[in-house]
């Protein structure tokens, strides 16, 4: 039996496999900041789903060393020992949330994915991995000409680069504060803090009905929602944005990586703001790189709309399997 879990920062997931991934025994989703740390969660779980666990992996939204991951985006320290103690086993799988969705992709099917560019799949390749969530994570699958090996990375928190007069303007307005990185504008915090700048250039009131959801509920949720339909024209132009610098992080992180086999885009704010990906910003964005443009606009583009994804790959890592065996194994 299998424990797999997901930790973010808004939600942790746990689930029992013994088989189909597609069909877990038993599935949990928590609100990770009412928990004082993953411990409890598992302890919780497991109080309520009995069962005699194998083996264990966990992907948390940070950079793993030693066994122990300081999370990004939630007030935790998680150690694999202390969460193996919990469990009952000798020893824990613990892994850097993108990692897990870069295992998670060879599980995924055709109706999990939804392609904004089918490129030209015949190319093969390196992949890339980019997920905005709470915050925003990156990784990489290298093809060695067998195999993938999956690579971390804590890219997203390298240096925002303005590409425009407004993003300029943006960061000048964030650079008084702090270092500026992709995850502090390209994420779910990012785009409460697009908005907010855009709220404050506008010169417009912000509308009640507008404060008090972003107050009292889930804020990049409702400026998202406000910006889809146009409810809210400074939502609406912090969607915009966000999507431009999305796309064009995605093309940075494919040249980082030389990934000609395909982007796949995770996490869970891109299957809610579809219809804007559809559209040619996020793709022109992307592909927006100079003398490398023809090069990225062949390259595949998928959204994983399977939120589980993370949850799969930890159960692939704990099952000890690569990540893809072949090409042919990528979902198509």
């Amino acid at each position: 039996m299998i424990l797999a879990g997901d930790i973010g920062g808004t939600h942790t997931r746990l689930a029992l496999f013994d088989g189909d991934p597609h069909e877990p025994l038993a599935l949990a989703i928590y609100p990770s900041r009412k928990h004082a740390g993953l411990e409890e969660i598992v302890a919780a779980f497991l109080a309520e789903h009995p069962a005699e666990i194998d083996c264990a992996c966990f992907d948390v939204a940070g950079p793993v060393r030693n066994g122990r991951v300081k999370t990004t985006n939630l007030p935790w320290i998680v150690d694999a020992r202390q969460v193996a103690d919990t469990i009952g086993l000798p020893s824990i799988e613990l892994v850097n949330d993108l990692v897990a969705t870069a295992y998670g992709i060879a599980e995924l099917t055709t109706a999990d994915l939804e392609t904004l560019n089918r490129g030209d799949p015949s190319i093969g390749g390196n992949l890339a991995v980019i997920a905005a969530g709470t915050g925003l994570g990156e990784a990489g699958l290298i093809w060695n000409g067998e195999c993938y090996h999956v690579v971390a990375s804590e890219g997203s928190h390298s240096d925002f680069g303005p590409r425009s007069a407004l993003q300029v303007e943006l960061y000048t307005f964030l650079a008084r504060d702090s270092h500026v990185s992709y995850e502090d504008v390209c994420s779910g915090i990012g785009l409460v803090t697009l908005y907010r700048f855009l709220r404050e250039r506008s010169r417009t009131e912000e509308p009640a009905w507008l404060a008090d959801a972003i107050r009292d509920g889930d804020g990049p949720a409702t400026i998202s929602s406000a910006g889809l339909t146009g409810r809210d024209p400074v939502c609406a132009e912090a969607l915009d944005l966000m999507v431009s610098i999305y796309g064009a992080e995605a093309g940075n992180v494919a040249l980082r990586l030389l990934a000609t086999g395909g982007i796949y885009v995770g996490g869970g704010i891109a299957p809610h703001i579809l219809p804007k990906l559809r559209q040619r910003t996020f793709l022109d964005s992307l592909a927006a790189k100079g003398r490398f443009r023809a090069m990225l606009e062949q390259i595949p583009v998928h959204v994983i709309l399977n939120e589980h994804a993370g949850l799969f790959g930890a159960a692939r890592i704990a099952r000890r399997e690569p990540p893809h065996g072949h090409r042919a194994d990528l979902a198509r």
